[in-house]
């Protein structure tokens, strides 16, 4: 069975004073990888047997109290609703507009219940990689109630999009059984005799990463690929938001300048930048985001990439070294 040991000892090295130059393709300076968290009806809440109605990232920012006892509280309901009646569909109309592929984080119950998102994110070509089978904290499950989990969502996302997810990110970064998730999930992929081509639960660096893949072969590495919680509309819903859409922009703007610039001084770098439907996808946030994607699109040598292209390029470029 996985355990704790098995996450292995921090790493504060990293690469050091002077990261690899990743080649990416084109030479770009920059590689962007554009994240839509997909969580909506998957919340917790008392039509999914919860006793209580999830407050987290919805317009009444933190220290808001939920309902207990079962009592639904349709008006939080609601804020979540809007996510995928309106504000996912504003969203994919926007990057197909500006021809830019994204991952999305998809949580398998998010999708049953709305299997016509999967079929869009299919049709334009985007990568729908998993967020679990619910969007809930996981710290109470046991192992094998994590392996199911794991099971019950590769099954739904292969069910609405025609093929399994190959990346995972868990989030709830605050979760109990997050020293343990990378392990559980590896090893039930191995089970299922699935690839998982990339693991995005961490924030320590802005590139990818090898890290021994848990339960494999020595000679078997898992990808990381970072995620990030700063350049990222959650904080709309949490402290130190973003106000306007205009202020979304100027931090991703700012964000982006200093790495491109890295990128021309010959340190390439990557920029995870998350996306959430029911938060973004008001029309006076999105505004900010569509301003930043006209910033780059003026821009040479941006490379635009979903999870899953990154992690293939960066195989083919830095294989896996077992350490000695």
């Amino acid at each position: 069975m996985p355990n704790s040991l098995e996450y292995g000892p921090r790493d504060l090295l990293g690469y050091g004073e002077k990261t690899p130059d990743p080649k990416w393709p084109g030479d770009a300076k920059i590689a962007i990888s554009f994240v839509l968290n997909y969580e909506e009806g998957s919340e917790v809440c008392p039509e999914n047997g919860d006793n209580v109605t999830e407050v987290l990232a919805t317009e009444l920012g933190p220290g808001v109290q939920p309902c207990t006892g079962g009592v639904r509280d349709v008006n939080v309901e609601s804020l979540y609703e809007y996510g995928s009646r309106a504000g996912v569909w504003r969203i994919l109309r926007l990057f197909k507009q500006y021809d830019c592929k994204v991952t999305a984080f998809a949580v398998g119950q998010a999708l049953l219940k709305n299997p016509e998102v999967g079929k869009a994110l299919v049709r334009d070509g985007h990568e729908i990689a998993s967020h679990g089978w619910r969007w809930v904290d996981r710290s109470e499950w046991t192992i094998e109630e994590e392996k199911e989990n794991v099971k019950r969502c590769v099954e739904a996302i292969q069910k609405t999009s025609g093929n399994p997810p190959r990346g995972w990110y868990y989030g709830m970064i605050h979760s109990k059984a997050a020293e343990r998730s990378r392990s559980v999930l590896a090893t039930t992929f191995k089970e299922l005799g699935l690839p998982l081509l990339w693991y995005g639960d961490s924030y320590s660096d802005d590139l990818p990463y090898w890290v021994p893949y848990p339960g494999g072969e020595a000679d078997e590495g898992l990808l990381i690929i970072p995620y990030t919680m700063d350049t990222n509309d959650y904080k709309n819903a949490g402290y130190q938001a973003y106000i306007t859409g205009g202020q979304f922009f100027e931090y991703l703007k700012d964000s982006f300048d200093e790495l491109y610039a890295e990128g021309e001084n010959g340190s390439p770098k990557m920029l995870s930048i998350g996306l959430h439907s029911r938060l973004v996808g008001r029309p006076g946030r999105i505004a900010g985001l569509r301003k930043f994607v006209e910033y780059i699109k003026k821009k040479d040598g941006v490379w635009v990439a979903t999870r899953e292209e990154i992690a293939n390029h960066w195989r083919e470029q830095f294989p896996y070294k077992a350490s000695l």
